[in-house]
């Protein structure tokens, strides 16, 4: 696999949102959105600053890697080379904007605007924490993989059970936060190992595990 050229992302990037306007005019993902609250401008909006911030990676501090780093085939962004180059044998740990910091503002803001209650939400997250866990496992050079709809499916069962009528929101945070801290950072201890160039929380991709999750979760509940 050869590293991905500048202008090959880039269309990769405006295919992926004239994908998106489709599926929004479509409806499956407004329909999944409005059980949020959200009109279809919000819905599509959050899903355009997602996609822009799953290119994004912040780093935050870097790890001894206890194997030879898999360089081949490693796509490195500009904004990130020169740090990593002071780096150098060590992995970078990163947050990713699309696929972390923005689900994780949106469960905030769900759980606030929402009746769900406290107790709810934290046994909600602890279950698909649990689930997330025992299902995710390292992928050298990579990160953490997981079977796709382990999680959603856990955090939509989990939901209806909890609180049916609410379902949806806390399907939402259920699914988000449990792969958040089930997936990512209680395998933490295992990054060293995998020979990644860059470990990020949330993943790089574009919508990653970690947002799938939310939207597939709400759709189910």
């Amino acid at each position: 696999m050869t590293p991905q050229k500048p202008d090959a992302r880039m269309l990769v990037f405006v295919l992926a949102l004239a994908l998106l306007l489709v599926v929004v005019h479509v409806g499956v993902i407004s329909i999944t959105f409005s059980k949020l609250g959200l009109t279809r401008e919000s819905a599509f909006l959050l899903l355009f600053f997602s996609l822009v911030g799953s290119a994004i990676n912040v780093p935050l501090f870097t790890v001894k890697s206890e194997v030879p780093l898999r360089l081949r085939g490693s796509y490195i962004p500009g904004y990130l080379q020169q740090y990593l180059r002071r780096a150098g044998d060590r992995t970078v740990i990163a947050v990713n904007v699309g696929g972390c910091l923005i689900p994780l503002t949106f469960s905030v803001y769900l759980f606030v605007s929402q009746p769900l209650t406290l107790y709810e939400v934290m046994f909600g997250v602890t279950l698909v924490t649990l689930i997330s866990y025992v299902y995710s496992f390292p992928v050298k050079g990579v990160g953490i993989g997981m079977p796709m709809l382990i999680a959603p499916l856990s955090a939509a069962i989990i939901a209806i059970l909890i609180n049916n009528e609410l379902s949806a929101p806390l399907a939402y945070i259920s699914g988000t936060m449990g792969v958040l801290i089930g997936a990512d950072l209680l395998n933490f201890r295992r990054i060293s190992q995998m020979g990644a160039v860059v470990a990020s929380i949330g993943g790089a991709g574009t919508f990653d595990g970690i947002f799938m999750t939310g939207i597939l979760a709400v759709l189910l509940a």
